[in-house]
């Protein structure tokens, strides 16, 4: 694991754009194209408008780039609280990406029809290969949950399906969500984290005793791939 801290989320966003940025590059130097899974939330926001701004804009190709998301919140894509809307708003519609290889969670059928569909797109993808995802892009909740792996939920050790969907009690709505095999089995994950109220749930991630159940982001320790931390000071104060 490796841990990337800086001052500020400014500073953060900048240094994680420019660390994507140079990743893809070497990827697509080997291969003809690149996986990418968004994630949703307010920490990315700003790194996905750096990402749809010059020098990125221009020097990342887009068209080689295929586009997912680790979970969704089965609301109407209108609705604000949509993470594939955030992720129109903020980069999809400001790049030259190609329609076909964005894929997100759909929120037009059941729940359990939309995992269903995903689990097809990304055994189409990724059968046969020794990885999934070139690269995962997860948040940290302050309660310690990434994707819709939240405390105390059995999706947590979910070991078949690599998308599945659940309803969530503390918030009233059905989830829809990778399960930590698929993304354990990336080439690179990448979590962003950002203030000071992440400062002791990082803490206890990174250095207290292993309990995926209090602490559901434990459990993303990919099997082959690189694991990254890219956190702001505020969130590695405990550290």
């Amino acid at each position: 694991m490796e841990l990337h801290i800086e001052k500020d989320t400014k500073a953060l966003s900048a240094s994680l754009a420019e660390w994507i940025n140079n990743y893809i590059q070497q990827v697509l130097a080997k291969q003809d194209r690149f996986t990418f899974v968004l994630s949703g939330g307010s920490t990315p926001k700003a790194l996905y408008a750096l990402l749809a701004e010059s020098p990125y804009k221009e020097s990342i190709p887009w068209e080689k780039l295929h586009f997912f998301w680790g979970d969704e919140r089965a609301v109407p894509f209108e609705d604000a609280r949509n993470n594939a809307k955030m992720c129109y708003d903020e980069l999809l519609d400001k790049v030259p990406v190609k329609a076909e290889n964005i894929h997100i969670m759909r929120t037009d059928i059941t729940p359990a029809e939309s995992a269903a569909e995903y689990e097809k797109i990304l055994k189409t993808y990724f059968e046969g290969s020794e990885t999934t995802f070139d690269f995962v892009l997860l948040g940290m909740g302050d309660d310690g949950h990434t994707l819709s792996l939240f405390p105390g939920t059995e999706v947590i050790h979910e070991e078949n399906a690599l998308a599945t969907s659940f309803f969530l009690q503390a918030q009233d709505m059905y989830r829809i969500t990778l399960t930590a095999p698929v993304v354990n089995n990336a080439a690179c994950v990448a979590f962003l984290a950002a203030g000071a109220g992440k400062a002791e749930v990082l803490k206890q991630v990174l250095k207290g005793e292993k309990n995926v159940d209090l602490y559901p982001s434990q459990i993303i320790q990919p099997v082959k791939g690189e694991l990254h931390w890219f956190v702001d000071e505020a969130a590695a104060a405990s550290l």
